[in-house]
């Protein structure tokens, strides 16, 4: 049976960061993954418009060129303003999130943790999750979260819930690949010892992957499962 994923993703490069592996495997199953991104990626780092909507488009381009890559459906762009989603209702992101879910149909849904430290990835996982009520869209029967090297690891608070991940996605065949992606957002890289660097990135998978009896692996919370 060919699954429909859906990704719910802050920002253009979280969702090959968060579960690229796991898309790529999905895809190559016959599955259609497709990706919407809510915020916008760019708007909170610079300051002139002229030079921030140059900034969003090259960013749009690279998740597309992404997508094109790993063979998944054309991304949807929300454009919210970068690290702001605090500043919108949290019923219009749902209601956008909704309408999302409306056209697609996903069985499988992927999402950011609860417990991250940026702020865009804690209301996309609340707004995600209000938009997939059980009586609202019967469509869905999985959602998991994911982990982003440099947030959730990051987020130090005493009151925070830790990413503890109770499910494991066997990525060693993908791992090359979600690499290769990786380097297309070549802006959003840093140099090791930084937990976004590919040096890093590439641990991460190995360590989640002994975890799990595995080499490379991903690793996720499954939020809900419906059979």
């Amino acid at each position: 049976m060919t699954k429909n994923i859906l990704v719910i993703a802050a920002h253009p490069d979280d969702e090959i960061l968060g579960c690229g592996g796991t898309l790529i495997k999905h895809q190559k199953k016959g599955h259609r993954v497709k990706v919407i991104f809510i915020s916008d990626g760019e708007s909170s780092r610079r300051s002139t418009a002229k030079n921030i909507k140059m900034l969003i488009l090259r960013r749009e381009n690279q998740a597309i060129k992404v997508s094109e890559l790993c063979k998944f459906l054309k991304p949807v762009f929300l454009r919210l303003p970068d690290n702001q989603l605090d500043r919108i209702a949290l019923l219009d992101i749902t209601k956008k999130i909704e309408n999302e879910i409306t056209q697609h149909q996903p069985h499988i849904i992927f999402t950011h943790s609860e417990s991250d430290l940026n702020i865009d990835h804690r209301i996309v996982h609340q707004a995600t999750m209000t938009a997939c009520r059980p009586y609202k869209f019967k469509c869905v029967k999985s959602i998991y979260s994911f982990e982003i090297p440099s947030s959730t690891e990051a987020n130090f608070t005493e009151k925070k819930k830790f990413f503890n991940p109770n499910y494991f996605f066997d990525v060693e065949k993908e791992i090359k690949k979600k690499i290769d992606a990786l380097k297309v957002y070549k802006q959003e890289l840093e140099k090791w010892p930084h937990p976004r660097s590919l040096k890093n990135v590439k641990l991460l998978a190995n360590y989640r992957g002994s975890q799990s009896g595995l080499k490379y692996a991903e690793a996720f919370n499954l939020l809900r499962k419906i059979k």
